[in-house]
């Protein structure tokens, strides 16, 4: 019997439960449609599940929730712990319709001080931790570590430039000009005097600034009483630049050293969750969260669902603190004490130092959440002044807006960004590198074709597979006039597709913003009014396009510049590529290399040095 046949609700649930174990798990409620409607844990599975077969006692959400539930599965665990970690990785897997899930889970920026070469460097890491060095973070956001390297620079006067650039250097780049850098690729300091600035940044960075900003102003003492002025203003310029960073850091705490805070907030129907994160004693920024949830679920039930899935694939630090008493609080600093090693504490801050700091995140909660629903009110008027003016049914959910972009037909590259009633969608913005030899250079109507054919084969396919995970767009805007709105149309009717409404938006004249006009198949081209909302909203779109296809372009263009012959040797990785170039100096002098001189580089062996020679040779013979 399919799903779609079976019957549903508490009778479907009490005949599963006659052979249902009493141990701990995780259960997952089946719909007709065998889509995964809620994921749930249980210390004893049969008694949580029997709880489901009552015809009474339920709020409506999950009345609504049993109703629909033609089957179930079952995942059984040694402890209740191990349920509850399994049930946070499955939910965000799944993402069902009852549970809170959370939104927007990429992973978070951290500063790395890599210890992979003579002269560690100064950089931005996001995902795993595969560099030899340390790590410092997790930081809210890119723009916040940004600004700390930024300011570290001036402090510390590390290095930020890749291998290879660093490689290169025949003498000091702008950075040690404009105070940024002591340029150690040329000798300006020795590897030791700059081993000892390393140190410094990592003290700064773990917590013992006193100790640092100490040195540094013993050091200005002295060489102003030596009369060394231009180095006494170096350090005090450094102090100055070490005052920077804890002053933008807000609030630091003197009661704690690490701890994340959680404070949630519900105001009409929604949810926010600010959480701030402290390390070292230094507040390294905050990040708000807002869960699809049921409007139904008090602030608490958000945040036990929340907590658990947000440290699904991020470290866990000693002590968690949160706004409210949540029911798991328990079991979650025990399963996040096994998951990582060590001692977890999850507490509800009472009094003192942590209460004030929870008031403070209490109220950026809130009016974080009174901004998100201002926005979202504006964003439906404007998406159905969007619907009125290009003719929709209704305001559109889904908006897909497409750009090229390449210079002189070099490094062409096509993109797709995603808006929809909560603003741009990041995590659904697409590039595409033109793959087509037959492309003309700068032929932007075929590369337009390129990527429509691509992004829409694609999609149908998806909706072959599987109707209900292909996500159709309900409106597409083409940057260009009637030459593009017409390639876009040839490649959607070869496609069979001719219910998705298309419009070109061409600049006007001069470019001037606010002149644009406006194409549509089987309508004339117009015009907005000048000061229209929708239009300033229409221009964001597709200015979030432009500015999207530059990156990518300007990406694939820094990869081209950086290439070398040596990429295609096999064999050749990032080390023994780096000791080639720092050996010969250049690509070109290794092409040219002998047997016995390829073989004294550092890291290159006979066998290898062999490789390269004939690789070299071959192609030119």
């Amino acid at each position: 019997m399919t799903l779609k046949t079976q019957k549903t609700g508490p009778k479907v649930i009490a005949r599963i439960l006659k052979t249902l174990p009493n141990s701990p798990g995780v259960y997952r409620m089946i719909g007709v449609e065998g889509d995964v409607l809620y994921v749930g844990k249980a210390r004893a599975l049969k008694k949580r599940v029997q709880s489901y077969t009552r015809l009474g006692g339920h709020t409506n959400r999950i009345a609504r929730m049993i109703a629909a539930t033609a089957a179930m599965e079952f995942i059984t665990t040694v402890t209740e712990t191990d349920a509850l970690l399994l049930e946070a990785n499955l939910i965000k897997r799944l993402k069902p319709r009852y549970n809170v899930i959370l939104r927007d889970d990429k992973s978070f920026p951290y500063i790395l001080i890599a210890r992979d070469h003579g002269a560690p460097q100064l950089v931005k890491h996001r995902g795993a931790r595969k560099r030899e060095g340390e790590y410092f973070g997790p930081f809210a956001s890119a723009g916040a570590v940004n600004r700390t390297i930024n300011t570290l620079q001036r402090a510390f006067l590390l290095r930020s430039c890749s291998d290879s650039y660093y490689e290169a250097r025949t003498r000091p780049c702008l950075l040690f000009q404009i105070k940024r850098c002591t340029a150690p690729c040329t000798g300006e300091i020795s590897l030791e005097g700059y081993g000892a600035l390393v140190e410094e940044a990592n003290d700064f960075l773990t917590g013992r600034s006193e100790k640092v900003k100490e040195n540094l102003h013993a050091l200005m003492e002295r060489a102003s009483g030596a009369l060394k002025f231009e180095r006494a203003a170096i350090y005090r310029d450094r102090l100055a630049a070490l005052a920077q960073i804890q002053a933008h850091q807000g609030i630091n705490p003197g009661t704690f050293e690490e701890a994340d805070v959680f404070a949630a907030h519900t105001q009409g129907g929604q949810t926010c969750i600010q959480v701030f994160f402290f390390r070292n004693g230094q507040n390294w920024g905050n990040h708000a969260y807002f869960p699809r949830a049921h409007k139904s679920l008090e602030a608490d039930a958000v945040l036990d669902a929340f907590i658990a899935q947000f440290y699904d694939n991020k470290p866990v630090p000693k002590l968690i603190l949160i706004s409210h008493d949540v029911a798991g609080r328990k079991l979650l600093a025990e399963a996040l004490t096994i998951k990582t090693g060590h001692k977890v504490t999850v507490s509800m801050p009472q009094r003192g130092e942590k209460r004030a700091i929870m008031e403070q995140s209490l109220v950026n909660a809130r009016e974080a959440l009174e901004r998100r629903l201002a926005e979202s009110a504006t964003q439906r008027k404007l998406l159905e002044g969007v619907a009125d003016i290009f003719d929709l049914e209704e305001a559109p959910a889904r908006i897909e807006v497409f750009d090229n972009s390449h210079i002189q037909g070099a490094n062409p590259v096509g993109a797709m960004i995603v808006a929809g009633a909560e603003g741009f969608e990041k995590n659904s913005y697409r590039k595409f590198n033109i793959k087509s030899k037959d492309i003309s250079p700068g032929d932007d109507f075929a590369m337009m074709r390129e990527v429509l054919t691509r992004r829409f084969s694609r999609l149908l396919k998806e909706s072959e597979k599987d109707e209900k995970s292909a996500i159709w767009p309900d409106l597409l805007l083409i940057d260009g006039g009637a030459g593009q709105l017409s390639a876009a149309h040839s490649v959607l009717d070869e496609l069979g597709i001719d219910a998705l409404r298309v419009v070109g938006i061409a600049k006007g004249p001069d470019r001037n913003a606010g002149r644009e006009r406006f194409f549509i198949r089987g309508r004339g081209s117009f015009m907005m009014q000048p000061r229209d909302p929708v239009l300033y909203f229409v221009q964001r779109l597709r200015d979030e396009a432009h500015r999207f296809a530059i990156g990518a372009h300007r990406a694939k263009r820094r990869q081209a510049i950086g290439a070398t012959p040596l990429d295609d040797v096999p064999g050749i990785g990032p080390a023994r590529k780096r000791a080639l170039l720092k050996h010969f100096g250049s690509a070109k002098a290794v092409t040219r290399a002998g047997l016995t001189d390829l073989q004294s580089a550092e890291g290159i062996s006979a066998h290898m040095a062999q490789t390269i020679y004939d690789f070299f040779h071959e192609q030119s013979a």
